[in-house]
């Protein structure tokens, strides 16, 4: 299917789903304004914002959303995949409820961080020690302090499109002017040998390669087993730490997406789930790696952060792992995402619909599959304004990252509002032409 060159249509069709959009949404537009004179464009989180303005939303039970304007929705977005209970399940409300009767900081070590610390470790092969900060961020930049001093070498390699939080950005076609100033090496993702070079090229300089099994804000391409295997060739080869950022990846199955490929990286990060869905990120590896941060040793690596073992998302960890992140829970959710993606591509080819879906298991993201970026932006946008009318909540970029909650009741009204409108619109409606 092609589109006609007529951008105007495709463009008046997604104004007038904005129109629709604004005029539906008055309360979420108040209180964005609102936000705005406190805060750079009324955000406080970069991720969440798109023109006109993003929904405000009042309450979340299951996986089901009802913002200011008393509009719900099924959430298809799961918190940008840290969401993957649902909206306050009963065993984290009752988790952190204890954790609030006695004392939400203690001054010193408390019964709670070693508990989660020794649950972790039984589900990771690589994390023979870890540690706890608060966010994925943060598990990432302390990773990579602990391979710079592990190697005493300089250079960290990434790969275009990867993210690793808000300082570890590396999007397709830019760079973020707010990354932390390590002398990044950035290589082709899914290209080992291109890779390949570029290590070669810097051998003896390069302390870690900086990996996510699948790249989530590229629009979820997974990382191909070849490629990621050469990298632990690689790194073993070189002298590099490999470390697998399995923030997002790590709900793929009980042992994350590690343990589905039999890759043990030297270092892994993970955290959103782990943490119970609150401010949670972890970063472990290797004895002779971590053992640098153990206080006893006089050379000792310092690692501060007041919040690293609240009471809070200790409690909240440990109900989540113990109780919520099942093999059983897992295998399903994901079996799910599998089926979903399945149905998903095979009502676009059906309606001749310009899109396709990327991703592994319960992680998937709609992408247009038009040449032209300003066309592709466009079906986005009218994909997203028009879903979000039918009661569908996912991300503008096309992400979506199934919960617990979400079972065939919500995947097939998904799909039968997606049906609708394709059946509606023609293969993109108004916008395209046969």
């Amino acid at each position: 299917m092609q589109l006609l060159n007529r951008p105007a249509n495709l463009g008046e069709a997604v104004a007038q789903a904005r129109a629709r959009y604004l005029a539906r949404n008055p309360q979420s537009r108040a209180r964005h304004e609102a936000a705005a004179a406190s805060m750079p464009g009324g955000n406080t989180r970069t991720s969440l914002f798109h023109e006109p303005f993003p929904l405000c939303m009042a309450t979340g039970t299951g996986c089901r959303l009802v913002d200011v304007d008393g509009h719900e929705y099924i959430d298809f977005l799961g918190e940008f995949t840290a969401g993957l209970f649902g909206h306050s399940p009963e065993p984290l409300k009752q988790a952190i409820r204890a954790a609030l009767d006695d004392g939400i900081n203690l001054s010193s070590h408390n019964a709670l961080e070693g508990e989660l610390a020794a649950l972790i470790r039984a589900r990771f092969a690589s994390m023979a020690l870890l540690r706890f900060t608060n966010s994925g961020t943060e598990a990432n930049l302390m990773a990579l302090a602990a391979a710079k001093a592990f190697t005493g070498r300089s250079k960290i390699t990434v790969f275009r499109g990867g993210y690793h939080g808000g300082v570890l950005s590396f999007p397709l076609g830019a760079t973020s002017r707010a990354n932390v100033p390590h002398d990044f090496l950035i290589a082709p993702y899914n290209d080992l040998a291109g890779t390949r070079a570029l290590l070669d090229a810097n051998k003896g300089d390069v302390a870690a390669i900086l990996v996510e099994p699948m790249q989530g804000a590229a629009g979820c391409v997974p990382g191909e087993e070849e490629f990621l295997r050469g990298l632990r060739t690689a790194a073993d080869e070189t002298g590099a730490m490999l470390i697998f950022d399995e923030v997002q990846t790590s709900r793929l199955a009980f042992g994350g997406r590690q343990s589905q490929l039999g890759i043990t990286p030297d270092l892994t990060t993970i955290g959103k789930f782990f943490g119970g869905g609150l401010a949670f990120g972890c970063f472990g590896g290797r004895h002779d790696i971590m053992q640098q941060f153990d206080p006893r040793r006089p050379d000792a690596l310092g690692h501060a952060g007041t919040f690293n073992n609240n009471t809070l998302t200790m409690a909240a960890g440990i109900a989540a792992v113990s109780k919520l992140l099942t093999a059983e829970n897992l295998d399903a959710v994901n079996a799910r995402g599998e089926t979903l993606r399945a149905d998903l591509n095979a009502l676009f080819e059906a309606r001749q619909a310009p899109y396709r879906v990327k991703g592994l298991g319960s992680l998937m993201n709609i992408h247009p599959t038009v040449a032209v970026p300003g066309d592709a932006d466009l079906l986005r946008k009218l994909l997203f304004f028009e879903l979000n009318e039918r009661g569908m909540y996912l991300a503008m970029r096309g992400l979506m990252a199934l919960s617990f909650p979400i079972g065939d009741a919500e995947t097939q009204a998904l799909l039968a509002a997606l049906d609708e409108l394709l059946e509606a619109r023609g293969p993109i409606g108004a916008a395209a032409a046969r």
